[in-house]
Protein backbone atom coordinates (compact mmCIF):
# COMPACT_ATOMS: atom_id res chain seq x y z
CA UNK A 1 0.00 0.00 0.00
CA UNK A 2 1.68 3.39 -1.29
CA UNK A 3 1.50 6.50 1.33
CA UNK A 4 -0.74 8.02 -0.92
CA UNK A 5 -3.25 5.18 -0.92
CA UNK A 6 -3.21 5.52 2.84
CA UNK A 7 -3.92 8.87 3.34
CA UNK A 8 -6.92 8.68 1.21
CA UNK A 9 -8.05 5.46 2.87
CA UNK A 10 -7.85 7.39 6.03
CA UNK A 11 -9.50 10.93 4.38
CA UNK A 12 -12.27 8.76 3.34
CA UNK A 13 -13.13 7.27 6.51
CA UNK A 14 -13.06 10.79 8.31
CA UNK A 15 -15.13 12.58 5.68
CA UNK A 16 -17.55 9.22 6.11
CA UNK A 17 -18.20 9.74 9.76
CA UNK A 18 -19.36 13.12 9.10
CA UNK A 19 -23.52 11.98 9.58
CA UNK A 20 -25.52 14.14 6.57
CA UNK A 21 -28.58 12.94 9.06
CA UNK A 22 -27.73 13.93 11.82
CA UNK A 23 -26.79 17.48 10.85
CA UNK A 24 -29.39 18.34 8.70
CA UNK A 25 -31.78 17.25 10.90
CA UNK A 26 -29.82 19.92 13.58
CA UNK A 27 -30.80 22.59 11.02
CA UNK A 28 -33.93 22.01 10.01
CA UNK A 29 -34.80 21.26 14.04
CA UNK A 30 -36.09 17.92 13.71
CA UNK A 31 -35.41 15.06 16.06
CA UNK A 32 -32.47 13.37 16.23
CA UNK A 33 -32.61 10.53 14.04
CA UNK A 34 -30.72 8.14 16.16
CA UNK A 35 -33.61 8.57 18.51
CA UNK A 36 -36.52 8.15 16.35
CA UNK A 37 -38.17 5.74 14.02
CA UNK A 38 -35.86 3.03 12.55
CA UNK A 39 -33.10 4.96 14.84
CA UNK A 40 -31.05 4.80 11.68
CA UNK A 41 -29.54 8.31 10.68
CA UNK A 42 -30.06 7.68 6.82
CA UNK A 43 -32.55 9.24 4.31
CA UNK A 44 -35.29 6.85 4.42
CA UNK A 45 -35.29 7.91 8.36
CA UNK A 46 -35.19 11.28 7.68
CA UNK A 47 -37.91 11.09 5.33
CA UNK A 48 -40.13 9.51 8.24
CA UNK A 49 -39.78 12.42 10.35
CA UNK A 50 -38.53 15.77 8.37
CA UNK A 51 -40.34 14.84 5.03
CA UNK A 52 -39.02 14.75 1.21
CA UNK A 53 -36.48 17.66 1.44
CA UNK A 54 -34.62 16.69 3.88
CA UNK A 55 -34.82 13.20 3.06
CA UNK A 56 -33.19 14.54 -0.70
CA UNK A 57 -30.50 16.59 0.83
CA UNK A 58 -29.28 13.46 3.08
CA UNK A 59 -29.24 11.41 0.44
CA UNK A 60 -27.30 13.92 -1.77
CA UNK A 61 -24.91 14.48 1.12
CA UNK A 62 -24.09 11.08 1.79
CA UNK A 63 -23.58 9.99 -1.79
CA UNK A 64 -20.82 13.00 -1.31
CA UNK A 65 -19.29 11.24 1.22
CA UNK A 66 -18.48 8.30 -1.27
CA UNK A 67 -17.87 10.01 -4.35
CA UNK A 68 -15.39 12.70 -2.98
CA UNK A 69 -12.66 10.18 -1.66
CA UNK A 70 -13.18 7.40 -4.55
CA UNK A 71 -13.44 9.76 -7.34
CA UNK A 72 -9.71 11.91 -6.13
CA UNK A 73 -8.30 8.09 -5.97
CA UNK A 74 -9.14 7.46 -9.23
CA UNK A 75 -7.91 10.92 -10.26
CA UNK A 76 -4.55 9.93 -8.85
CA UNK A 77 -4.43 6.88 -10.24
CA UNK A 78 -5.07 4.42 -7.25
CA UNK A 79 -5.22 0.81 -8.54
CA UNK A 80 -8.76 -0.57 -8.55
CA UNK A 81 -8.59 -2.88 -5.39
CA UNK A 82 -7.22 0.38 -3.03
CA UNK A 83 -10.13 2.08 -4.77
CA UNK A 84 -12.45 -0.87 -3.10
CA UNK A 85 -10.90 -0.42 0.09
CA UNK A 86 -10.92 3.88 -0.15
CA UNK A 87 -15.10 3.26 -1.07
CA UNK A 88 -15.21 0.49 2.07
CA UNK A 89 -13.44 2.99 4.50
CA UNK A 90 -15.97 5.76 3.75
CA UNK A 91 -19.15 3.66 4.17
CA UNK A 92 -17.43 2.45 7.62
CA UNK A 93 -16.76 6.49 8.60
CA UNK A 94 -20.48 6.40 8.01
CA UNK A 95 -21.92 2.96 9.49
CA UNK A 96 -18.79 3.72 12.85
CA UNK A 97 -18.72 7.67 12.90
CA UNK A 98 -15.85 8.41 15.15
CA UNK A 99 -17.38 12.02 15.30
CA UNK A 100 -20.95 10.41 16.53
CA UNK A 101 -19.68 7.94 18.71
CA UNK A 102 -19.56 5.06 16.04
CA UNK A 103 -23.37 5.10 16.24
CA UNK A 104 -23.98 5.58 12.16
CA UNK A 105 -26.33 4.63 9.23
CA UNK A 106 -26.24 1.28 6.94
CA UNK A 107 -23.84 2.79 4.06
CA UNK A 108 -26.19 2.50 0.95
CA UNK A 109 -25.84 6.02 -0.25
CA UNK A 110 -22.13 6.60 0.46
CA UNK A 111 -21.95 2.98 -1.34
CA UNK A 112 -23.45 4.43 -3.93
CA UNK A 113 -21.85 7.33 -4.34
CA UNK A 114 -18.22 5.32 -4.33
CA UNK A 115 -19.68 3.23 -7.19
CA UNK A 116 -20.83 6.14 -8.99
CA UNK A 117 -17.15 7.46 -10.47
CA UNK A 118 -16.81 4.25 -12.29
CA UNK A 119 -19.63 5.15 -14.98
CA UNK A 120 -22.99 7.07 -14.51
CA UNK A 121 -24.50 4.14 -16.57
CA UNK A 122 -24.24 1.62 -13.48
CA UNK A 123 -25.16 3.80 -11.20
CA UNK A 124 -28.17 4.54 -13.28
CA UNK A 125 -29.01 0.83 -13.38
CA UNK A 126 -28.39 0.23 -9.41
CA UNK A 127 -30.60 3.25 -9.12
CA UNK A 128 -33.42 1.69 -11.26
CA UNK A 129 -32.83 -1.22 -9.46
CA UNK A 130 -33.49 -0.06 -6.25
CA UNK A 131 -36.48 2.19 -7.27
CA UNK A 132 -38.39 -0.42 -9.17
CA UNK A 133 -37.72 -2.86 -5.91
CA UNK A 134 -39.00 -0.27 -3.39
CA UNK A 135 -42.20 0.91 -5.42
CA UNK A 136 -43.07 -2.72 -5.71
CA UNK A 137 -42.68 -4.05 -2.66
CA UNK A 138 -42.65 -1.03 -0.97
CA UNK A 139 -39.42 -1.72 1.28
CA UNK A 140 -36.45 0.74 1.70
CA UNK A 141 -34.31 -2.16 2.79
CA UNK A 142 -35.35 -5.00 0.61
CA UNK A 143 -34.73 -2.46 -2.41
CA UNK A 144 -31.06 -1.50 -1.09
CA UNK A 145 -30.45 -5.20 0.00
CA UNK A 146 -31.59 -6.78 -3.91
CA UNK A 147 -29.42 -3.55 -5.43
CA UNK A 148 -26.18 -4.62 -3.66
CA UNK A 149 -26.76 -8.30 -4.75
CA UNK A 150 -26.99 -7.34 -8.56
CA UNK A 151 -24.30 -4.42 -8.22
CA UNK A 152 -21.30 -7.06 -8.76
CA UNK A 153 -22.85 -8.17 -11.60
CA UNK A 154 -23.83 -5.31 -13.37
CA UNK A 155 -20.11 -3.86 -12.67
CA UNK A 156 -18.74 -7.46 -14.49
CA UNK A 157 -20.58 -6.37 -17.29
CA UNK A 158 -20.09 -2.92 -17.47
CA UNK A 159 -16.40 -2.36 -16.20
CA UNK A 160 -15.10 -6.15 -15.13
CA UNK A 161 -12.20 -4.91 -13.75
CA UNK A 162 -14.03 -3.30 -10.62
CA UNK A 163 -16.07 -6.13 -10.22
CA UNK A 164 -14.08 -7.26 -7.10
CA UNK A 165 -13.71 -4.29 -5.62
CA UNK A 166 -17.63 -3.54 -6.09
CA UNK A 167 -18.14 -6.99 -4.62
CA UNK A 168 -16.22 -6.31 -1.59
CA UNK A 169 -18.14 -3.15 -1.00
CA UNK A 170 -21.67 -4.73 -1.10
CA UNK A 171 -20.73 -7.47 1.14
CA UNK A 172 -20.04 -4.87 3.62
CA UNK A 173 -23.41 -3.40 2.88
CA UNK A 174 -25.80 -6.82 3.54
CA UNK A 175 -23.58 -7.48 6.40
CA UNK A 176 -24.77 -4.09 7.81
CA UNK A 177 -28.54 -4.69 7.11
CA UNK A 178 -28.85 -8.47 8.79
CA UNK A 179 -31.03 -6.87 11.48
CA UNK A 180 -33.31 -5.34 8.50
CA UNK A 181 -33.34 -8.64 6.84
CA UNK A 182 -34.80 -10.33 10.23
CA UNK A 183 -36.95 -7.95 10.37
CA UNK A 184 -38.06 -8.55 6.45
CA UNK A 185 -38.57 -12.70 7.56
CA UNK A 186 -40.37 -11.40 10.54
CA UNK A 187 -42.49 -9.07 8.56
CA UNK A 188 -41.75 -6.61 11.52
CA UNK A 189 -40.13 -3.94 8.86
CA UNK A 190 -41.59 -0.64 8.13
CA UNK A 191 -42.30 0.11 4.78
CA UNK A 192 -41.35 3.30 3.01
CA UNK A 193 -43.59 6.44 3.77
CA UNK A 194 -45.40 5.08 6.85
CA UNK A 195 -44.99 7.11 9.71
CA UNK A 196 -46.71 6.27 12.90
CA UNK A 197 -47.34 2.51 12.66
CA UNK A 198 -44.10 2.39 10.78
CA UNK A 199 -41.85 4.46 13.15
CA UNK A 200 -43.72 2.32 16.12
CA UNK A 201 -42.18 -1.04 14.27
CA UNK A 202 -39.33 0.06 13.77
CA UNK A 203 -38.49 1.00 17.48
Amino acid sequence: MTPLALITIIAAYLLGSISSAVLICRVLRLPDPRGVGSHNPGATNVLRIGGKKAAAAVLLCDMLKGTIPVWGGYFLQIDPIMLGVVAIAACLGHMYPIFFHFKGGKGVATALGAIAPIGLGLTSIIMLTWLAVALVFRYSSLAAIVSVLLAPFYTWIIKPQYTLPVAMLCCLIVLRHHQNIKRLFDGTEPKVGEKKDGLKKAS
